[in-house]
């Protein structure tokens, strides 16, 4: 398929975009605490730019002194942050992209700690329980942060940005301006629409003072606050059509305040574009070009919304960070080279919201851009021993750096336990992933043998210079009385289809293995119980996740028994106990599934530890944990041999 939509160039205001790629603003904590733009946060933006991308926008950057929202937040509010931001930007140009900086103040979704000043909003209202009261601004310091807006964008220029972004969007400072839901002001900033859209009108026309029309204006709004009185799509029309005549340059279309934030940063269940929607509503509202937004992971849906008119550029979050190449290998029709997001939220969200570097499972190269792998000047023999998404990657990324690299696999197929992990509902494009390390091994070389177990007599013979134990996990058995008993199943075994369930189970086990376990039965129209050792299922499970899971159970009425400690196991159920020490019975299923986990397998390493000059251990044969953990230590091993 060819995506020539997607390469055609576009207007906005007096930039010139070469193509409707666009890398949207996203936390990367790359920054330095002072608010100067790092070597990373360069290495990382020209990435994108070398791969493709028509429009970087830099992260969301604190305009205003106190309002910094992170410890790793980049700064515009003082001259003295401008001449790292020139060096991104200027790599960015060099590789021929646009750059766009995100303006923002956090408002009520800021930190008091981290700012170093009490945190503020339209009206006092927390953002959600447990976070600050923000204080209110006077009328007299709204007028002041005007100025400010007018100063960080006079910065960005001097630093050589095409574009500002302002924040208006996800319940930041001025989207809570925006919604009668957080303002109740009563003074010329508050109560009647014209009132409210006073504060993004005036930062426009500070901003176009202050850069005389030299770039241009573009602003992030919600296509709905997707919170009963906030914001909805009929709302953010209206607010998109008065932007435009207030001069703004495009309008990039994003979705809720942070209390409902898997609308921000939607999980796997969620299809990508799922907002186009609502994009279409903006679309038409407006004359000036709209960017999409809402987990975008290929360019074929992509290319319909600006093929149709839906909008006029993609912003491709998430899959910016799996694959800055993306737009490159498009073009280039290189499709399955293409690394996949698969929205799983633990190297990028997590890590945003802890203040620390992002990183993703599926590209373990993110955060390295500093770091290229380089080729090595002493290749050697590889063996990898795992066909899971460890042994994967470490096999390519050997592979890469010049090292001659064999990989062994047991079973007749690859992917490991990541393989079934894509089987319960919503699931699916796991299998994305797989598909493309497999295909990434075979491209570059890889040797690749099945069915075979690796025993010492045969580490023996190949005589390799490194061995990477990738061997993974197993099913979780822990000594209870009836465990063994052939008769249950093993989650793994029921979802590769080794073994069938009959119409009333009870899954024994409620973290994220069991619960996805008891949503992939109710899906089939199993009668389900999950029974769970913790007060609540779930509990391991992202909350963003959490929340569609839950929305199983409640759809498929999957029942919960909770606080219960299993003591013994029955062909057609358990006896358990309940923290005030009485035992009870439930029994009477048809089958009983056990999905209380995995533990590590790792039945070489010791046996050929003095066989071979060195020896890696990594992801679950280590210790069963997140596939993010696998990829990572892969890439640790695989890049230093």
């Amino acid at each position: 398929m060819k995506f020539n939509a997607m390469f055609q160039p576009i207007e906005i205001g007096p930039m010139t975009v070469k193509n409707r790629f666009v890398v949207p603003p996203m936390g990367n904590n790359f920054a330095n605490t002072d608010g100067t733009m790092s070597e990373q946060s360069a290495a990382y933006y020209k990435e994108r730019a070398k791969g493709g991308f028509g429009l970087i926008t830099i992260e969301a950057t604190v305009v205003h002194k106190g309002a910094k929202g992170g410890p790793r937040k980049p700064c515009l509010y003082d001259d003295s942050t401008i001449e790292s931001f020139r060096k991104v930007i200027d790599g960015c140009h060099e590789e021929g992209a646009k750059v766009s900086i995100q303006l923002q103040n956090a408002g009520p979704e800021g930190n008091a700690k981290n700012a170093g000043a009490p945190i503020t909003a339209a009206t006092s209202i927390p953002s959600v329980c447990g976070r600050d009261i923000p204080k209110q601004l006077t009328t007299e310091e709204v007028y002041e942060l005007i100025k400010g807006y007018g100063e960080a964008a006079r910065r960005a220029m001097e630093a050589g940005a095409d574009a500002v972004e302002i924040h208006m969007a996800h319940g930041y400072l001025v989207s809570t301006f925006l919604s009668p839901r957080t303002n109740k002001r009563v003074d010329e900033f508050g109560g009647c629409f014209e009132n409210r859209m006073r504060f993004s009108r005036l930062i426009i026309e500070e901003i176009k003072k202050t850069t005389q029309g030299k770039i241009a204006i573009l602003a992030r709004i919600n296509c709905a606050d997707e919170v009963p009185g906030g914001l909805d799509i009929h709302d953010s029309a209206a607010i998109a059509a008065y932007l435009e005549s207030c001069g703004l340059d495009a309008i990039h279309v994003s979705r809720a305040v942070h209390i409902k934030d898997e609308f921000m940063w939607a999980p796997t269940v969620i299809h990508g574009g799922f907002s186009a929607s609502e994009v279409e509503e903006i679309k038409r509202a407006v004359n000036i070009p709209v960017i999409t937004v809402g987990r975008y992971t290929e360019p074929q849906f992509a290319e319909l919304m600006v093929k149709e008119g839906r909008a006029d550029l993609v912003a491709f979050g998430r899959q910016s960070l799996a694959d800055p190449a993306m737009p490159k290998k498009a073009l280039e029709e290189r499709l399955e080279d293409m690394t996949p997001c698969i929205a799983c939220l633990q190297g990028c969200v997590a890590n945003m919201y802890a203040g620390n570097p992002v990183c993703c499972l599926t590209n373990p190269f993110l955060g390295h851009e500093a770091e290229p792998i380089e080729k090595t000047e002493n290749p050697k023999k590889v063996m990898v021993i795992g066909g899971g998404v460890a042994g994967l990657s470490a096999a390519f990324i050997a592979k890469e750096r010049g090292h001659e690299v064999t990989l062994y696999e047991a079973g007749d197929v690859l992917g490991g336990n990541m393989r079934l992990a894509a089987y319960p509902p919503g699931k699916g494009d796991i299998t994305n992933m797989i598909r493309s390390y497999i295909h990434r091994c075979q491209k570059d070389g890889v040797k690749i043998v099945m069915n075979c177990e690796v025993t010492p007599e045969l580490i023996k013979e190949e005589n390799p210079d490194s061995v990477i134990i990738a061997t993974g996990s197993k099913t979780l058995i822990l000594p209870i009385e009836g465990i063994d008993n052939p008769a249950i199943i093993h989650g793994s075994d029921l979802l590769d289809g080794k073994r069938a369930a009959g119409k009333k189970v009870l899954v024994v086990g409620g973290g994220m293995v069991g619960c996805e376990t008891a949503a992939f039965l109710g899906e089939q129209e199993h009668d389900v119980t999950v029974i769970e050792f913790r007060d609540t299922v779930g509990a391991d499970v992202i909350h963003e996740h959490r929340v569609y899971l839950m929305k199983d159970f409640e759809d498929y009425g999957i029942k919960e028994i909770t606080g219960a400690k299993v003591c013994k196991f029955y062909e057609d159920g358990v006896e358990y106990e309940t923290a005030d020490g009485v035992r009870h019975e439930t029994r009477g299923y048809d089958s009983v599934i056990l999905s209380m986990g995995f533990r590590n397998y790792n039945p070489l390493e010791e046996k050929i530890k003095d066989l071979v000059p060195e020896t890696h251990v990594i992801g679950d044969a280590i210790r069963a944990r997140r596939a993010l953990d696998a990829t990572k230590e892969a890439y640790a091993v695989a890049s230093k041999l």
